[in-house]
């Protein structure tokens, strides 16, 4: 596996409220998505998960503000990352991420062990 040049900020893109998940599904989703993170963490990134960024603005905004702010904060987030590492199964939002980090010319990962270590 070659080493990175730089560290790069990753976008961790999954599942959270895909296919109607109640609470203890968004809880195990949200689990997974953390535990990439610290695997791209391990690797010397910077992981980036966008419901733990922008959560915590619905929660004090209302939850009924969860559709006007989730995916147009955390599509902006997936912007600003040089790469994103798509896990878990079917969820639109995390292809919109994929997608956005993909436009501007991101790297995109489909597993952990695609992503090179810092030098």
């Amino acid at each position: 596996m070659p080493s990175a040049e730089r560290q790069l900020l990753i976008m961790i893109a999954g599942p959270y409220t895909s296919g109607g998940a109640g609470p203890a599904q968004r809880e195990r989703n949200l689990h997974l998505l953390n535990e990439a993170a610290v695997k791209v963490w391990e690797k010397g990134h910077v992981p980036l998960i966008g419901v733990n960024a922008v959560k915590p603005v619905i929660d004090a905004a209302g939850e009924g503000r969860y559709a006007e702010m989730m995916m147009p904060m955390c599509l902006v987030l997936a912007e600003r990352c040089d790469a994103v590492l798509r896990i878990g199964g079917a969820s639109t939002g995390a292809d919109q991420e994929m997608e956005c980090v993909a436009a501007k010319g991101g790297f995109v990962f489909r597993h952990v062990d695609e992503i090179p270590s810092v030098a």
